[in-house]
């Protein structure tokens, strides 16, 4: 079963290197795409010299809609979904990830971050449906209807409940010693802030909407 990799990406030059250079050598993995998702900075230019492919996106469109770009531009029967800006990634989480998947034990898994960092280990004990690291049969997210993916941060809520709705069944997969890079560190304080604020919104409109 072929494997392909989606990184939504938005002004992570500080941090694509580290994914992509753990994911880049693993022949589990058929294809890896980074949707460049209207950076300004040169998160693009170093996701190619990763060697990896790369959709740059004009302006910035939110993250369900450059997931929905990966979407459309690769052809794994399984899609692996990672973040831009994780650490402490190893290849035997990813493999982690995925194998439920290949070997038909689940539908979707979802990556809780443990023993890596307490806020985002917290966050994720609270709200494990949150996660962006989450391997996925492609049938069912071509099944997700088309208004989803523009939920923004709102994606995992969307997908998430229309698993749950379809009945697919969902492992979860413990990620020790991972963590991101929180937005007040990327952006500063008031930008932090003012993103963090963003992704709440489109969270909370995605989990009332229904």
């Amino acid at each position: 079963m072929d494997v392909s990799v989606i990184i939504p990406a938005y002004n992570e030059e500080k941090n694509i290197s580290n994914v992509l250079s753990v994911i880049g050598g693993m022949n589990e993995l058929a294809d890896i795409l980074v949707v460049n998702d209207g950076s300004t900075d040169n998160t693009s230019a170093i996701a190619h010299s990763c060697g990896v492919r790369v959709i740059d996106l004009e302006e910035n469109m939110g993250k369900s809609h450059a997931m929905w770009t990966g979407l459309q531009n690769t052809h794994g029967i399984a899609v692996l979904f990672l973040d831009a800006d994780l650490v402490g990634l190893k290849q035997n989480q990813v493999l982690e990830l995925i194998k439920p998947i290949l070997d038909g034990s689940a539908d979707m898994t979802l990556g809780l971050f443990t023993s890596g960092r307490g806020v985002t280990d917290l966050a994720q004990r609270l709200a494990p449906f949150l996660t962006g690291q989450r391997a996925v049969r492609r049938v069912i997210l071509e099944g997700l209807p088309r208004e989803e993916w523009i939920s923004g941060y709102g994606i995992e809520v969307a997908l998430t409940r229309y698993v749950k709705e379809k009945g697919f069944r969902v492992q979860e997969v413990t990620l020790d010693n991972v963590t991101h890079t929180m937005k007040e560190e990327k952006l500063g304080l008031a930008r932090g802030v003012k993103a963090r604020l963003k992704m709440y919104w489109e969270i909370a409109k995605e989990v009332n909407r229904n």
